[in-house]
């Protein structure tokens, strides 16, 4: 089990303060496998700062020499007693561990981490229904939400009106707010807004705490794991972030965004509710310069304003961006591998490397780039061809293998063939290609009538080509060749006469009645 997992990125998530629940939840992984990490780094003393450094493979290998490791057993603290202590001025549960700890070594009984000892006195917390007295923590969290109230656009030709939905996330720390406004509440504009948040907030946190919408979490059962969209954790990864969604009907867990949202529905909504807006860009402007004055004004229970806590202490221990902005992608998955080595997207073909061939693959689609994984390997990746474009082959040449057998079809190929042939067929191939309106879907009528030449030799099948282009038919194709081969009609030269156009059915025809052979 613990093989399975990524020992190095438990580390990392631990380093930002996550517990292993909460890693766990995060990433889909097991609990059990997350804490032997843990344990593990504590037993050898490893941190985050030991290991950035190494690969995945050296840090599992540092980590679990033998058999894996086996689960201590902890003395147990009085945890009510521990919450009330909590409530005292200046106590926090550091305070409170290192007392636990001394206790524990006076009984001679082992004692529990930090991290464990914390996450802990979370369950029992929430098993008790006693709200948690540990406060937000600068730079930690962001939390995310749509509002339930929306604006308005008119088009200024038609009058027309469409429903405007407003994104709000909130810093707990600070309560600094943004709000960005979307056209739907589909998965990219869902992904988008994340993108923009991170980019005003000037940095990232480590934990996203968003609702149970399904363009975030596909499920959070009462009991089990927690099963994120993978489109939502792939933007979070991107980040540096995990997911901690609040727990389906406790809005307390996402506490300062709710609140955030009834503000934005006076702020916002009802201080814009005058102002007609024909563009989405125009509304954007005016949203952020009422966000602006809402973060700006003076708390009334505490100092300064949001804009100035979050100036002063939150902004600072932001985590820095990454060097790349995130780009929004779609999943589609299980698409085969075809015999040449391509797999179809969106009517045009991608090259796969060949070992993949009648393998189902995934794929990842962006707005410029279409990757191709098996598993959680990346086996290539191509730039995407236009939206306009169809039966198009996009092949990098390292994914096939040498020989030109391999090599992709194209029309010079084909006719090269067709002149060692004769020119009879070359005829034929030309007249093929001219009936198509694209020249691919020319490839396959083609690569037919010269493959004849595998079953018979080339010399018949450019005398049955002479044949065919006397006959009637504008553009002869396999299924005119193929007979005249049967019956051996090409060694004779002679082409059957064709029945009169009137003749049909059963009838015999002017022909027998004038006396011709019965």
């Amino acid at each position: 089990m613990v093989r399975k997992i990524k020992a190095k990125l438990v580390l990392q998530f631990r380093n930002q303060g996550l517990s292993g629940r909460a890693i766990s939840s995060a990433q889909g992984m097991s609990r059990h496998s997350v804490q032997a990490v843990i344990e593990a780094a504590d037993r050898a003393g490893l941190g985050w700062d030991d290991v950035a450094d190494l690969s995945d493979g050296e840090v599992y290998l540092a980590l679990f020499p033998g058999r894996g490791v086996r689960e201590s057993v902890f003395m147990q603290p009085d945890w009510g007693q521990v919450h009330r202590e909590l409530a005292r001025v200046g106590v926090t549960l550091k305070l409170l561990h290192q007392e636990y700890v001394d206790a524990s070594g006076r009984a001679g009984q082992a004692a529990m981490s930090y991290d464990r000892f914390c996450r802990l006195y979370g369950d029992h917390a929430m098993v008790t229904g006693a709200s948690s007295r540990v406060g937000h923590k600068a730079g930690r969290s962001i939390e995310v939400d749509w509002s339930g109230p929306t604006m308005q656009l008119v088009d200024p030709a038609t009058g027309e009106v469409s429903k405007v939905y407003l994104f709000v996330a909130c810093l707990p720390f600070s309560r600094y707010a943004f709000v960005e406004a979307c056209l739907d509440m589909r998965q990219d504009s869902w992904l988008r807004a994340h993108a923009e948040m991170f980019a005003f907030f000037g940095g990232t946190v480590p934990r996203l705490v968003p609702d149970n919408l399904k363009t975030g979490v596909i499920s959070h059962p009462r009991e089990g794991e927690v099963v994120l969209n993978d489109a939502y954790r792939e933007m979070a990864a991107h980040y540096s972030a995990a997911v901690l969604p609040g727990r389906v009907r406790h809005p307390k867990d996402k506490a300062s965004v709710e609140n955030t949202v009834s503000h934005v529905a006076t702020w916002v909504i009802a201080g814009l509710r005058k102002e007609v807006f024909t563009s989405l860009a125009q509304l954007r402007r005016r949203i952020r310069d009422q966000i602006d004055a809402y973060n700006r004004q003076p708390f009334q229970k505490r100092e300064g304003s949001r804009l100035s806590v979050f100036t002063a202490e939150e902004k600072p221990v932001l985590q820095p961006l990454p060097a790349v902005a995130f780009e929004i992608s779609n999943w589609t998955y299980g698409r085969k591998v075809g015999r040449n080595g391509h797999v179809v997207w969106a009517k045009n073909f991608y090259s796969v490397p060949f070992a993949h061939i009648g393998s189902n693959v995934d794929l990842r689609v962006t707005e410029t780039m279409l990757e191709i994984y098996r598993s959680d390997e990346r086996l290539t990746s191509h730039l995407l061809l236009p939206a306009t474009t169809a039966n198009q082959h996009q092949t990098n040449e390292a994914d096939l293998p040498e020989g030109r057998s391999w090599q992709a079809w194209d029309r010079a190929r084909i006719d090269e063939w067709a002149l060692r042939m004769g020119p009879a067929t070359v005829t034929v191939i030309s007249k093929i290609f001219e009936s198509v309106p694209v020249e691919e879907a020319g490839y396959d009528p083609a690569l037919a009538v010269l493959r004849l030449s595998r079953r018979f030799s080339p010399a018949r099948v450019e005398a049955a080509s002479q044949l065919a282009l006397r006959g009637p038919i504008r553009s002869p194709r396999y299924a005119h060749l193929r007979p005249i081969l049967d019956t051996g009609q090409d060694k004779t030269g002679i082409v059957p006469d064709e029945p009169e156009g009137d003749d049909g059915g059963y009838v015999r025809g002017g022909a027998y009645y004038a006396g011709g052979a019965r």
